[in-house]
Order: structure tokens, then sequence, then C-alpha cells
């Protein structure tokens, strides 16, 4: 009963250091290879947890993201609602696929998060080099799975034990 009052601290946590990652001056060599860590968490998370993590904690902390990365104000917003309503619509479609088959759902689902804002940026007339936008991409996706597979280690290690 004591773990029951802490349960926000650890997805609070996570969100937040998610936050601090992507804003983290990285040197010029690395930085085009940024993942998207608010987008990688928020799709684990909203497969793993569909009810904790909803569209609402998306559009807040795309709202965060646009204000610590100085982006158009929604943009990453309009990205992470987008993902997350599709990974929360077939969350339980997607949750039965072995990891090769969530890594690829994830390469569409980050694709998609930039393509729409490849879009914005197109509308408001901003260009971004090729590298810096789909590099996250595939970064994002080798993070996902590598996060997916150590958690669920984790979770059969703790199993285990009980």
């Amino acid at each position: 009963m004591a773990r029951s009052g802490h349960n926000w601290l650890t997805p609070a946590l996570t969100l937040m250091a998610a936050l601090v990652l992507s804003v983290l001056p990285l040197p010029q060599v690395i930085a085009p290879f940024r993942p998207d860590w608010v987008a990688v968490v928020l799709l684990y998370s909203s497969l793993i947890a569909p009810r904790r993590y909803g569209l609402l904690t998306a559009f807040w902390m795309g709202l965060a993201l646009d204000m610590l990365s100085g982006a158009l104000l929604g943009q990453h917003a309009l990205a992470l609602l987008l993902i997350v309503y599709l990974s929360q619509h077939f969350h339980l479609r997607i949750r039965v696929f072995p990891v090769s088959q969530l890594a690829l759902t994830v390469v569409v689902l980050l694709a998609l998060y930039e393509f729409v804002l490849f879009w914005v940026d197109g509308v408001v007339g901003r260009t971004v080099p090729l590298i810096e936008r789909w590099a996250p991409v595939v970064s994002g996706t080798l993070l996902w799975a590598l996060v997916l597979v150590f958690v669920e280690r984790g979770r059969q290690a703790a199993a285990a034990r009980m």
C-alpha cells in the first residue's frame, strides 16, 4: 500500500528526464542523431500504460517541448497528440507483436511524428537539414527497442523472484 502513494513519482521523473535530454546541448557531430526523447518515452508509456499516459500528457509535454526548444507553439504538441492517439487506439493489437514488428511500428509512428514537424516547418518556411529531420527516427527506434528489451527483462526477473 505504501507504493500506491508514489505511483505518480516515477512517471513524472521519467517525463522530466525526457524533456531535459531533449534540450541538453550535444556536440555538433552527434547532435543530429539525438532521439526524440519525449516521443520515445510517450510511445513506450502509451503502449505499456495507456490509461496513465494519455492525450493530455502528450499535449502538455508537447507544449513544454515547444517552449524549451523555441519551436512554433503547438508544433510538437500536435505531433505528439497524433502518435500517442494512434498508439493508444491500437495498443491492444500492437502489444502482441514480436519485438521486430513493434520496432517497425515505432519507426512508422516516429516517422509520422517527424513528418508532422516537417509539414509545420514547411508551412512557416523553416528549413531543417535532412539528417537532423530523419536521423532521430532511426536513433529513437533503436533506443525504444533497447528500453523495451531491458525493461521486459527486469519485469521477468522480478516476476521470477516472486
